[in-house]
């Protein structure tokens, strides 16, 4: 692996460790607007969200939207939309961040009963289009290239 580690270093990767629950999840930490947060990474989901709960803890400013969301058994969720915000994972940023912001009690009781840390949100392929991400599940690292 440290082939793999030196090769993305040189094509200005950034290096950024992930846990796998005992739910199988992965979790990683992030930061939007300055705020810190739990964060499942779900190559998945085509957005990354966060939960009403998070709205003020995060900074956001949100707006109605017309899209219903759908995941892991629930559809149909209704849906706003924070525009504008800073992420940071690791040392990697992305500025002009847009977010969506649903219900995701649904998501924290399932982890609840698995005896697993609640999350923030989801990381989703947004991000990770975004940074053109690997994802190495043998390290347990999350690569993302620098904008």
């Amino acid at each position: 692996m440290k082939k793999l580690q030196d090769l993305l270093k040189k094509e200005k990767y950034k290096k950024i460790k992930f846990k796998v629950t005992k739910t199988q999840h992965l979790t990683i930490k992030a930061t939007i607007n300055d705020v810190k947060g739990d964060f499942i990474l779900d190559t998945g989901a085509s957005n990354s969200c966060v939960g009403f709960e998070s709205i003020e803890l995060f900074k956001l400013k949100a707006n109605k939207s017309k899209t219903k969301a759908a995941g892991a058994g629930a559809t149909g969720m209704v849906t706003q939309l924070a525009s504008a915000n800073h992420l940071k994972i690791g040392t990697w940023k992305f500025v002009d961040f847009n977010l969506v912001i649903f219900d995701l009690s649904h998501v924290n009781e399932a982890l609840r009963q698995h005896k697993t840390k609640e999350v923030h949100g989801i990381i989703g392929a947004d991000v990770l289009l975004e940074g053109d991400a690997i994802i190495d599940y043998a390290g347990n690292y999350l690569y993302l290239k620098k904008l």
